[in-house]
C-alpha cells in the first residue's frame, strides 16, 4: 500500500524543501501521511477547478508547482476562497504537496522539462548554485538553426495552447542556435542570459520596459510564453517520476488554468 507519507517523502528527496527561497512555502499542505494514494494528480495550480478534477477522476493526492497557502491567512474558513478548497479536499480525503522553487532549481527540474520540450539540449544551469547542476534556468543548443519567427512558432507548437499565446521580442530574421529558458517569471534573469551570451531567451510574464530597455542594450532575442504553459511540461517529469518509483497510476491535468481568457488582436 502506498501512502501520502511515502509519495511526499519521494517528492522531498528529488526537490529537497530546504531547496525553496525563504518566502516560499512548499511540501504537504493537507492529508494525512497515512492516506492511501491509488492515484495522483499533477497540476500547476490548485484551484477550484483542479480539485473538481482530482474528485472526479479519483484522485486521494494533488501536486502542484504553485502554492495554494504562499501568503499568510489568518483563516481557512470555508466562505474564503482558499479555505473552501482546503475544506474540500479535506472532506473529499484528497492530500495536496507542493514543490515550487525548490522544484525550479533542481536537476532535472522545471526548466529542464521546459528545455526539452523546446528541443534544447546540452543544458547547463542559467544561474548556477555552486557550480552545480542545480541553479534557476537552463542555457543549451537547438538541433538546427531556426529564425526567431520560426522559433516562436515552434515554442507555440511545442507547449499547451493558451490565449495568451507566445510572444516574441527581436529582429524576426535573426539567427537563433542557443537558447536559455526560465519556467515561470524569468525577467530578474535578463542579466543571466544576456551574459551568457544566447541568442534567445524564453520565459514568462515579461514587461514592457524592462524588454524595451534589454532589447536596446543588446541583449538576447526575447520569447514570452505563458506562465502557466512555460511550467506545464514539469508535470509530465515528475509524473513519470512518481509512477515508476511507486506503480500509482498518475494523471496529469490538462485543465488551462492561465488566468487569461480573452485576446484581441489590435
Amino acid at each position: 500500500m502506498t501512502t501520502i507519507a511515502d509519495i511526499t517523502a519521494e517528492l522531498d528527496r528529488r526537490y529537497p524543501p530546504e531547496w525553496a527561497a525563504d518566502w516560499d512555502r512548499v511540501g504537504l499542505v493537507c492529508g494525512r501521511p497515512q492516506w492511501r494514494v491509488e492515484r495522483v494528480l499533477f497540476a500547476v495550480d490548485c484551484v477550484p477547478e483542479i480539485v473538481a478534477e482530482a474528485i472526479r477522476v479519483g484522485a486521494t493526492l494533488i501536486v502542484t508547482h504553485h502554492p495554494l497557502l504562499l501568503r499568510g491567512v489568518s483563516s481557512v474558513a470555508p466562505t474564503t476562497y482558499k479555505g473552501d478548497i482546503v475544506h474540500t479536499l479535506i472532506e473529499a480525503g484528497i492530500g495536496l504537496y507542493v514543490a515550487h522553487t525548490n522544484a525550479d532549481v533542481a536537476s532535472p527540474g522545471v526548466s529542464d522539462a521546459l528545455a526539452t520540450a523546446l528541443g534544447v539540449t546540452g543544458l547547463r544551469p542559467l544561474d548556477p548554485i555552486d557550480d552545480g547542476p542545480r541553479g534557476i534556468g537552463r542555457v543549451g543548443t537547438l538541433s538546427r538553426p531556426l529564425t526567431l519567427s520560426d522559433f516562436a512558432a515552434a515554442v507555440a507548437d511545442a507547449l499547451p495552447a493558451t490565449t495568451w499565446g507566445v510572444r516574441a521580442a527581436g529582429d524576426p530574421e535573426r539567427i537563433i542556435r542557443t537558447v536559455a529558458v526560465s519556467g515561470g517569471a524569468g525577467d530578474g534573469y535578463l542579466g543571466h542570459a544576456r551574459a551568457a551570451g544566447v541568442d534567445a531567451f524564453v520565459t514568462s510574464d515579461l514587461r514592457h520596459h524592462v524588454v524595451s530597455e534589454h532589447l536596446a542594450s543588446g541583449g538576447p532575442a526575447l520569447i514570452d510564453v505563458a506562465h502557466w504553459a512555460g511550467e506545464w511540461p514539469w508535470l509530465e517529469l515528475v509524473a513519470s517520476d512518481v509512477a515508476a518509483r511507486f506503480g500509482v497510476d498518475t494523471v496529469v491535468s490538462d485543465v488551462n488554468t492561465d488566468p487569461w481568457t480573452i485576446h484581441a488582436s489590435s
